[in-house]
């Protein structure tokens, strides 16, 4: 169930783990309040790390992004699957080892970094072969990878996304393109870099510590973001709050209907929220309230006070997360549609 705070969520938690794409910015251009609030949280002591399922673009490039939006970003803010991927494979593999790459520039210079030697044939037997996606893969590229992998290499991957969003529509993501090695191998990755797994996550603690520093602790970080299966879910998996925002992908009815695995800690419209105490939701006379917002489960139909505002969202989230883990199916119940101004 949702939580509350006291203090506002960058004073009670020391380490954001912010989303990008309909968090940040909406492919070029920034969404509203966004970065004016970072600013905000930072001044009040709390760190910001970018976290990014997308494996093909350099930290810098987008941190000089993030400038453009007048935010200060160092690249070392950047975590991207490559980043986190590499690393997850050096530890696996002795150092020095052969590692066939298919990726982008971004994660061949990543895996060079960890002391690997990255190769582009299975004829090299690398000992560990990574996956990414980049728009210029090619179909022989797609058979080495499965040669390497069918012939005993380790089987990595950045994510595994099935989609992508580009400029003409929605295309093959990362794990379509995962799906087809499986299906020529018959192996499945050892380990994905990328959300819903928490490895994101728990590296970018590790990468945020400085000077011999400890890794913040768990339970100061705070994972920011848009989609619940994605985002929340890689939270969810590695113990970590979290706070979703209305401002890409998740509506107020997926949230609503979400399973255990996909709630949120915290909602908000938007990353104003990070710089606001999180009110408390109580059960209250057979409804759920949160301050003014009234909502509840009668029948077959959600009763919500208030569907402009997003304490009614709470409200309405709590009693049917409630209701479902009561053992009632909620799928059928009709709710009203929410208007957030």
């Amino acid at each position: 169930m949702l939580k509350s705070t006291n203090q506002p969520l960058s004073e009670a938690y020391k380490l954001a783990l912010l989303d990008l794409d309909g968090v940040v910015y909406r492919g070029k251009n920034p969404v509203e309040h966004a970065a004016e609030n970072i600013r905000k949280a930072e001044s009040s002591g709390m760190t910001v790390e970018y976290t990014t399922n997308n494996s093909s673009r350099l930290q810098a490039v987008v941190a000089d992004q993030l400038k453009g939006f007048d935010l200060e970003v160092e690249p070392w803010q950047v975590i991207t699957s490559s980043v986190v991927a590499a690393r997850m494979v050096a530890r696996a593999v002795p150092e020095g080892s052969k590692v066939f790459v298919l990726g982008a520039q971004h994660l061949r210079e990543e895996v060079s970094k960890q002391g690997l030697e990255v190769v582009d044939r299975a004829e090299e037997q690398p000992v560990a072969a990574i996956q990414g996606w980049y728009p210029d893969m090619s179909w022989n590229e797609m058979a080495q990878i499965a040669y390497a992998v069918e012939h005993g290499a380790t089987y990595f991957v950045t994510n595994r996304d099935l989609t992508i969003p580009r400029e003409l529509g929605i295309a093959p993501g990362c794990g379509s393109m995962i799906m087809a090695v499986i299906n020529a191998t018959g192996v499945e990755p050892v380990s994905s870099a990328g959300k819903p797994e928490s490895a994101m996550y728990d590296e970018a603690r590790v990468l945020a510590a400085h000077d011999g520093d400890d890794p913040v602790a768990k339970e100061l970080c705070l994972a920011i973001g848009d989609r619940l299966d994605t985002d929340i879910e890689a939270g969810n998996r590695g113990g970590y709050d979290s706070l979703a925002v209305l401002t890409g992908v998740t509506n107020p009815n997926e949230l609503m209907l979400a399973p255990a695995h996909l709630r949120p800690t915290y909602i908000a419209k938007d990353l104003r929220g990070l710089n606001e105490s999180a009110p408390e939701v109580v059960h209250d006379e057979g409804a759920w309230r949160c301050r003014d917002a009234k909502a509840r489960v009668d029948g077959d139909r959600l009763y919500v006070t208030d569907v402009t505002s997003v304490d009614g969202l709470r409200a309405a989230c709590s009693a049917m997360w409630s209701a479902a883990d009561s053992g009632r199916d909620v799928s059928g119940v009709i709710v009203p549609e929410f208007r957030i101004s």
